[in-house]
């Protein structure tokens, strides 16, 4: 591979100026690239009236790349089913001037690799937030071309990679979902008939405000959305605190955002979470673990009924202006079947969540196998 012959993109590589003429009833797809070689995807349709800019059109194949963020991998092949969207004069595209030599699928798994990246930086400048690509520089860059066929194996190698790595993923997502209706039915069983007991019975709110040092270190924790748990913030110090409230959290505590509880910002505190704290905008509430437990409660927060009892007591518009009430939540009747059925539901929950522990490092493995392959294709022979 070290023998590969270097050619400048320019050499293969035509700009594309094909003028949009947008009709103003008609809708067209807008385009816009991930970053790090995700994809290039749909922004959204517009409405040729409300195109107010000149566009220009894509075809399907070509090479298309942001102007701004080529440098941090936007940049990738249109697919077939954005042939014909529309592009701002930030996304340059380019047709593939010499087919004989280059296959367009090589080139987009070349533009995927860290190498190609670097390329991109290379071809770029400005100051600080407006560090845009040269397309002149760009298209001077030279990049490694073995023969045509040897590019196609290569690309069918990579696409069989790419297949496998997307069957290993579709396959733990199925059984994740299979676990997610499992436990779903076992919850409608375990509730069946239980009796309903007011929040502030069986979980009430505890505020274990903390006395703020200047000196002092606050390690922060916040709450994702949708039920995806606890995360760390950046430690605050006393004086970045300043007038905020803090309240200190404890692993078993049940936790809301009173902003964002409505959309299932709602989680149990961990033990790795022990010594972190919340600001005012927390909720914080200690199960009676005779009646019930933090996890049981969190489960049926995040189903449909409970969150829709979390959007009830968290009247307002949408955003911020959703804040879920303290009165209110203490006020909303869940229900409470016997300790041993919760205990036999929640030993259910541990192991569908060690399993999904157990898919992420799978999954974190699989990923990893498409760019270790692109970096030894392709960097070897630079």
């Amino acid at each position: 591979m070290r023998q590969w012959p270097k050619i400048a993109l320019g050499d293969v590589l035509c700009r594309s100026s094909e003028p949009a003429v947008c009709v103003p009833d008609a809708e067209y797809d807008e385009v816009t690239i991930r970053l790090w070689g995700k994809g290039v995807i749909s922004r959204g349709k517009v409405r040729g009236a409300d195109v107010t800019t000149p566009r220009r059109v894509v075809r399907a194949n070509q090479l298309i790349l942001s102007k701004i963020d080529a440098r941090n991998g936007a940049i990738g092949l249109v697919p077939h089913e954005l042939d014909g969207a529309i592009v701002s004069n930030d996304f340059p595209s380019f047709e593939f001037a010499e087919s004989r030599q280059l296959d367009p699928a090589f080139m987009g798994w070349m533009v995927r690799s860290r190498h190609f990246v670097d390329l991109c930086k290379a071809a770029s400048e400005g100051t600080t937030n407006r560090v845009r690509i040269k397309e002149d520089r760009f298209l001077a860059q030279q990049i490694v071309l073995p023969p045509l066929a040897e590019q196609q194996a290569i690309v069918s190698r990579l696409d069989t990679l790419a297949d496998k790595v997307r069957q290993v993923n579709e396959r733990l997502d199925a059984i994740e979902r299979d676990a997610d209706r499992l436990l779903a039915v076992r919850f409608r069983d375990a509730i069946a008939g239980a009796p309903v007991r007011p929040m502030a019975e069986v979980a009430p709110l505890v505020r274990r405000e903390i006395a703020i040092d200047l000196e002092g270190i606050y390690p922060e924790l916040g709450i994702r959305s949708f039920g995806k748990g606890t995360f760390h913030k950046p430690p605050l110090t006393g004086a970045d605190v300043g007038t905020k409230r803090l309240f200190s959290i404890e692993p078993g505590d049940l936790l809301f955002s009173n902003v964002f509880a409505w959309e299932g910002a709602i989680a149990v505190a961990q033990p790795e979470d022990a010594g972190r704290c919340g600001s005012h905008r927390f909720i914080t509430c200690r199960v009676n673990p005779e009646i019930t437990s933090p996890e049981f409660l969190r489960y049926y927060f995040l189903t449909d009924a409970g969150l829709e009892k979390i959007g009830e007591a968290s009247p307002g518009g949408a955003g911020r202006n959703r804040t879920l009430g303290l009165e209110k939540l203490m006020a909303i009747e869940v229900p409470i079947p016997p300790l041993a059925r919760q205990r036999t539901f929640d030993a259910l929950q541990a192991k569908v969540a060690a399993l999904k522990a157990r898919h992420t490092t799978i999954r974190q493995a699989n990923d990893a196998l498409i760019p270790a392959m692109l970096e030894r294709v392709f960097s070897e022979a630079h």
